[in-house]
């Protein structure tokens, strides 16, 4: 997966390895994925079967308090949180967004 215009920071790999930390059983093929966008934009993607049919507030409900586990810069610079099933990330508008 690319990561169009967005880099990595030491902001970034803290959430991957923190998400890998309490999702180990991600997907391979789509690994934790945080990229800084702008200094005020974070984009985070996670692949999980934790997610497999979950509505968006259930899959909330299951990241943000790892999110909340972040300092409170880090966690407002989140913009986009990206919480998808395995079977949902073939979804070519999913990719739009890294």
């Amino acid at each position: 997966m690319s990561r169009r215009n967005g880099k990595k920071t030491k902001e970034t790999r803290t959430i991957e390895s923190l998400l890998k930390e309490h999702f180990p059983d991600y997907p391979k093929k789509y690994p934790p994925l945080a990229c800084r966008y702008s200094p005020y934009s974070i984009r985070v993607r996670l692949v999980h079967d934790a997610f497999r049919g979950k509505g968006l507030a259930d899959r909330d409900d299951l990241v943000l308090p790892i999110i909340r586990k972040l300092p409170e810069k880090t966690q407002a610079d989140i913009t986009m949180l990206l919480l998808f099933s395995p079977d949902e990330v073939n979804i070519p508008i999913i990719e739009l967004d890294f």
